[in-house]
């Protein structure tokens, strides 16, 4: 196993109850015992004895972890020294190379209004 520290992506990804049990290596039922929910509350407030969701709108939506979440409770609650926590970047969908086309095309306005902007200061 690898230090937890190294393994984070930077991409920053959420992840779902499955890949925590996998982190974990614990069941699904005691990852559900561990995470802070409360049926009369959609968001709790943080609790350090708990591993904390990421904020939802919808009590149907599914939980969300941060993968630092999911380290800091293996280290500091479960006493885990080592896990390995990966996030894997999803395969890039019709939507995301669409908002990277818009991207691109916003980059290429902005620095031809620069360039404009320069030439006008001259």
């Amino acid at each position: 196993m690898e230090n937890i520290d190294s393994n984070i992506s930077s991409e920053e990804e959420l992840v779902g109850i499955d890949e925590v049990q996998k982190f974990l290596n614990r069941s699904r039922a005691s990852v559900y015992r561990y995470t802070n929910t409360d049926l009369r509350n959609l968001n709790p407030s943080f609790n350090p004895r708990k591993l904390n969701p990421e904020f939802r709108t919808d009590q149907k939506d599914p939980l969300k972890f941060h993968p630092n979440e999911v380290a800091r409770f293996a280290k500091d609650i479960l006493r885990i020294k080592e896990v390995t926590v990966e996030v894997f970047n999803t395969p890039s969908s019709a939507a995301q190379n669409i908002l990277l086309q818009v991207l691109d095309e916003l980059k290429s306005i902005r620095s031809l209004l620069e360039k404009n902007n320069l030439k006008d200061t001259k």
